[in-house]
């Protein structure tokens, strides 16, 4: 499968442009559900979400050909940078993740670009991530108290789970680092950052994971006719290796992330 969407959709700006001004803020989720096959869940990234919210996400979102990916905390990746993550990661499956089933689809994990590529820090911490949903509970029910509003512990559907990375640091961008990410069949994410980060292209697991944040102004630049025609391309190499391909736009500041969504998606209908 090839999945287009967008990283994040609680964008008041988008409203008039890709939100019809008369919609209610409560279904843009609904709405931006419909128009693509998979949505980044970023608010995931600056807090925990409670288990009503994500119960909400699974019960709006289509039952079929729909997946979310999941940004992981950056408590994890930033505060603790990996280190003694076991009982964040807890309270983080515990938030109510288990609520998407089937639907959940990558994890990403964004590393800042404050602390170096160190081996041992990623492999304890690769060490630590559930593969699988039943794994996932039962590090859920390891939560701690920082957890205010409830805990869900068991899983709406059983399910394999993945996960990507997504490093800033430039020395991320070397050999040992994606040999570790192969040998635990963890995704590397191709990010287009306007130069602003490193760069490479490399597909380290059995599926492929692509951020677009814009390619000439970070989060705000348009992607051209002949961008999209690469990025096609691309996707439907990838697939025909027999690799799942995600995509997600990022560049959200002028609203062009929908709107480059539908376009990409359109030339691999």
């Amino acid at each position: 499968m090839i999945y287009i969407g967008i990283s994040g959709y609680d964008y008041p700006h988008w409203r008039g442009t890709f939100y019809p001004e008369d919609l209610p803020r409560r279904r843009w989720f609904a709405h931006a559900s419909r128009v693509f096959n998979s949505i980044e869940l970023n608010g995931t990234f600056y807090s925990l979400k409670t288990p009503a919210v994500y119960e909400r996400w699974a019960a709006e979102a289509p039952r079929r050909g729909f997946v979310f990916a999941v940004k992981g905390s950056r408590f994890i990746t930033h505060n603790l940078k990996l280190r003694r993550a076991r009982p964040a990661l807890a309270n983080f499956y515990a938030s109510g993740v288990l609520a998407l089933g089937r639907r959940t689809g990558p994890f990403l994990w964004q590393l800042p670009a404050t602390y170096r590529f160190e081996a041992e820090r990623l492999e304890s911490f690769m060490t630590l991530l559930p593969r699988t949903s039943a794994e996932a509970e039962a590090l859920a029910r390891d939560h701690d108290q920082r957890l205010k509003n409830g805990a869900l512990l068991e899983a709406a559907e059983r399910t394999a789970l993945r996960h990507a990375f997504e490093p800033r640091h430039e020395s991320y961008f070397q050999p040992d680092f994606y040999a570790l990410l192969r040998r635990h069949d963890c995704g590397f994410v191709i990010a287009d950052t306007a130069g602003k980060f490193g760069y490479a292209e490399h597909v380290t697991a059995g599926f492929a994971y692509v951020r677009l944040h814009g390619s000439r102004r970070l989060y705000a630049s348009r992607y051209g006719d002949e961008e999209l025609d690469q990025w096609a391309g691309k996707a439907e190499s990838w697939s025909r290796q027999g690799r799942d391909v995600y995509v997600y736009f990022d560049n959200d500041a002028r609203g062009h992330a929908p709107r480059d969504a539908q376009r990409l998606a359109l030339r691999l209908q």
